[in-house]
């Protein structure tokens, strides 16, 4: 059998350049199709000429279903509309999926839950092996300090980033919230403009940055009487997160159905399960 076939979508992004880049140095992945915006001006280049290094031989279309028998496994980091629209072209084939795209609704998570049963997909809002390492011991690290540390979770991104909170910083909160044993949703404080008065026991608090163009940022202060522990993960560059996707999309080949996240790709999983 020889090596996988990767297709990567937003091929013209940075995220999917750096995915490009990452690929050509991986011998056991072999890019196996690239997926453009329809109307764009590269579309027809090399996909590995596009990232800038050299050619790969594979041009870059702008139609999914035009290239579902040239890919073993889709590596997904579009926008939500976008990404939810080839995930269930990508099920419809049979392919797996490693699903990076954040910001989906509830109506979407469900559909995306649902499509996991037919396929393997590897779905985590941050593939970044240390912010995984983070969420796996978090909930442990929490339960350990005991309720009288107050939790504030802090996120930095690029001015281009359309959700907030990430949802990298939204998987941190349910990662303190299993801890507590507690749901996200019932302690969560999305908002203190105005005479918010004072914070309320048992609340896990948000704040979100957009400036520039800040790769990622997560910090989670865990505050106490007299001492503040602070865990903070930042990304220099959008290859850590590209390096994760393809670790996904390796560990995915032989796997059945099942909606797995990078807990599993790592061999963290834990008592404490948090999506």
């Amino acid at each position: 059998m020889g090596a996988p076939r990767v297709a990567i979508d937003a091929v013209a992004g940075k995220m999917g350049r750096a995915l490009v880049a990452a690929l050509a140095e991986h011998p056991e992945l072999r890019l196996g199709a690239a997926i453009g915006r329809p109307g764009a001006s590269y579309l027809g280049e090399d996909a590995g000429r596009l990232a800038g290094v050299g050619e790969l031989g594979v041009a870059v279309c702008d139609r999914l279903d035009a290239v579902l028998d040239d890919f073993d496994v889709l590596i997904e980091f579009a926008p939500a509309d976008a990404a939810l629209g080839h995930l269930r072209q990508a099920a419809a084939r049979g392919r797996a999926v490693v699903l990076g795209s954040t910001g989906f609704s509830a109506e979407a998570q469900a559909e995306i839950d649902s499509l996991a049963r037919s396929i393997a997909l590897v779905q985590a809002p941050n593939m970044s092996v240390g912010v995984n390492v983070l969420l796996a011991f978090l909930p442990q690290m929490v339960e350990a300090l005991g309720a009288g540390y107050d939790v504030e979770i802090l996120e930095a991104h690029h001015g281009q980033k359309r959700d907030a909170p990430s949802g990298t910083a939204l998987q941190l909160g349910r990662a303190v919230a299993a801890g507590r044993g507690v749901e996200l949703d019932a302690v969560a404080c999305w908002d203190r403009n105005g005479v918010s008065g004072p914070r309320q026991p048992g609340s896990i608090g948000f704040a979100s940055l957009r400036a520039a163009d800040v790769v990622g940022e997560h910090s989670v202060w865990l505050a106490g009487a007299g001492e503040r522990l602070e865990l903070t993960h930042r990304a220099g560059s959008r290859r850590n997160f590209a390096e994760g996707a393809l670790r996904a999309a390796s560990w995915l080949q032989g796997r059945g159905p099942g909606h797995y996240d990078m807990q599993d790709v790592l061999g963290l999983r834990t008592a404490a399960r948090v999506r």
